[in-house]
């Protein structure tokens, strides 16, 4: 066993959708910086990012109505939809930037443009989803959404779904043709083959096992070698923890007091997947209905259209599952060994409160195929089992800390960066809209973890993001620039394909 050591700027625990995108704005703000990257899995994307481990929905609020809240005096709040929205114009920026400087090419393979749609049933769903898109649309960054209560228009609009449908309840969508299917495995081994050929350091099977902080305030990761078991420790001035699922139990072992008192719930989840031609040839579009009661917000469930290595397919879900893993290729022990005495109190504050999820869950674990087929007739009424596949997607684990709002042991649905007072490690928790918002998380890390710099770095952030540090709703005309270039640039601004 050797136990060689090794000095460098920058260490990036994790070769996803996140490192990737620190690791390439670092790279364009200080090329002279040496950055290490650090995988215990083969190849990059394999966990969260994989194309096959999530919806591949780039999330700009277009159609996920869980980000669009029915106040007490019945108006919508939009405030979330507005500030997810902004968030993936910067993440579109920033793609744009890359491909018009032929940093990474061919855009269509990572995304692709396809409308995005919400889709409710009943009165009162109808009603919600009328006054949501009347909302929406006194809003500079949705404008071009359609709505329809006509079953003629629906029709025209999502054949699939409204073949053989057969109720009398009211029915309602709302259309947007600005949407898009990101396929953030293939984005992200674009850009760890850029940052291979600027000269960073990328450790695929290594495994960091523990951290510590030296005298000098550096990191001392000790990494193991997966392939022959030998350990290594490398020390760094900074430190991301970008290993999805395995970034709790990371952030634990660096001892920070920011990570205390916060735990972690893995959620699992199952697509169905259709491959048959004449059946995907009749939907082309995203499209989100309500979760049901009892349900977490990311088991909203939803019918999509997807681009997956050149082919086109549909998929559904997804349904949610239980597994102690805090990732796909992680162990039965995940959950359990998260449990810590800074954060007991607050794990068995959050399973008293979460009773109805739990139940939730078990009742999704034990159901049959058919059950799930059931379920999918909602919205293919004529859907068959046979032309139908189960596949296991990602592990997301859901945040639970103490918080204000909600009191001991809430469980957070979103993404949430827990970096230390003096800047020097960071760690990215949580799930949902996590890739689409990659860029504006990595600019807040940023912000947090190099305050010294950021003056000096704004010019060059700008020429990155153009929108950096304005708002583009309150600047409609720069939104509309902005949206058109990088529609151009990212190949979007083609005519969409028709159903």
């Amino acid at each position: 066993m050797s136990d060689r050591q090794t000095q460098t700027d920058v260490i990036l625990i994790g070769a996803g959708i996140m490192s990737a995108t620190l690791g390439t704005l670092l790279k364009e703000l200080v090329p002279e910086w040496k950055i290490t990257v650090f995988e215990k899995l083969a190849s990059a994307g394999e966990e969260s990012s994989n194309e096959w481990n999530n919806a591949g929905t780039g999330h700009a609020a277009l159609c996920e109505l869980n980000y669009t809240v029915e106040k007490p005096d019945g108006s919508i709040d939009i405030s979330k939809a507005v500030s997810i929205n902004e968030q993936f114009q910067v993440s579109r920026q920033f793609w744009s930037y890359l491909v018009n400087r032929d940093l990474i090419r061919n855009p269509h393979e990572f995304i692709m443009p396809l409308p995005h749609m919400s889709m409710v049933q009943g009165e009162k769903d109808v009603a919600f989803l009328k006054k949501r898109f009347e909302a929406l649309t006194g809003n500079p960054l949705f404008q071009g959404m359609e709505y329809s209560d006509d079953p003629a228009k629906l029709a025209e609009w999502i054949p699939l779904i409204m073949t053989d449908r057969k109720t009398n309840e009211p029915i309602a969508a709302t259309k947007i043709d600005s949407g898009t299917d990101v396929n953030f495995g293939a984005l992200t081994r674009m850009l760890f083959g850029h940052l291979k050929s600027q000269g960073v350091g990328i450790n695929y099977k290594h495994s960091v096992d523990n951290m510590k902080r030296t005298d000098d305030g550096s990191w001392e990761l000790k990494v193991r070698n997966l392939d022959g078991g030998s350990v290594e420790r490398h020390t760094a001035k900074f430190v991301f923890i970008g290993g999805g699922g395995g970034s709790l139990h990371l952030l634990q072992k660096s001892g920070i007091p920011e990570g205390r008192g916060i735990g972690g719930f893995p959620v699992s989840g199952l697509f169905m997947v259709c491959t048959n031609p004449d059946i995907v040839e009749q939907h082309h579009a995203k499209v989100y209905g309500k979760a049901k009661v009892g349900a977490p917000p990311m088991s909203v469930p939803h019918l999509d259209t997807r681009f997956i290595d050149n082919k086109k397919s549909l998929l559904f879900g997804p349904f949610a599952g239980f597994s102690p893993k805090f990732l796909k290729t992680g162990s039965l022990f995940d959950l359990l060994g998260s449990v810590k005495p800074g954060n007991v109190l607050t794990m068995l504050a959050a399973g008293a409160k979460n009773v109805p999820l739990t139940k939730y869950l078990i009742e999704q674990v034990l159901q049959s195929k058919e059950k799930r087929m059931e379920e999918l007739r909602e919205f293919i009424p004529n859907a068959r089992s046979e032309d139908w596949d189960l596949v296991v997607a990602g592990q997301r684990v859901q945040v639970i800390k103490d918080t204000a709002a909600g009191g001991k042991g809430t469980l957070q649905f979103g993404t949430e960066v827990v970096s230390a007072a003096d800047g020097s490690i960071a760690a990215l928790l949580g799930a949902s809209p996590g890739a689409s918002t990659a860029v504006s998380v990595m600019l807040e890390v940023l912000k947090r973890c190099f305050p010294q710099h950021i003056g000096e770095w704004e010019e060059k952030l700008k020429e990155m993001i153009p929108s950096y540090g304005v708002s583009l709703v309150k600047n409609p005309q720069l939104h509309e620039e902005i949206h058109a270039a990088t529609a151009q640039a990212l190949g979007l601004s083609r005519e969409l394909q028709p159903v």
